[in-house]
């Protein structure tokens, strides 16, 4: 039987092109995006593994210029089966962003970034 964290591993890749709508994972880092169109109602993440301090932020890239949308948030360590991880998630209430924008995620405690591209 797969897990929650498995599931996300096995559809692993580095970036993906998303109507608002990806799962990508790079290294230990996966991001989770939610929406439509260019429209994102709810973005988070995961980390394998706990640890104590472990934070995430959500970030953008466009044109070459990247702008943190959220703070760091304390992630939540969640255990299944023998899956361990840390995960945070934001509820973005529908932002839009601009055709062509990365959403990424970063974590304090690993080096994997993994992005979605947002696109029409």
């Amino acid at each position: 039987m797969m897990t929650a964290a498995a599931a996300f591993l096995f559809l692993a890749c580095v970036t993906v092109p998303a109507h608002a709508d990806a799962t990508v994972t790079e290294g230990k880092v996966g991001l989770s995006v939610k929406g439509k169109g260019l429209s994102v109602k709810r973005a988070g993440g995961w980390m394998d593994g706990h640890g104590t301090g472990v934070r995430g932020r959500l970030y953008t890239v466009y044109r070459g210029e990247r702008t943190d949308i959220t703070r760091w948030k304390d992630a939540t360590p969640v255990t299944a089966g023998r899956t361990r991880f840390s995960s945070v998630d934001w509820n973005l209430e529908g932002r839009g962003f601009r055709d062509g924008t990365w959403l990424c995620i970063q974590f304090n405690r690993a080096d994997g970034t993994p992005c979605a591209k947002i696109h029409r």
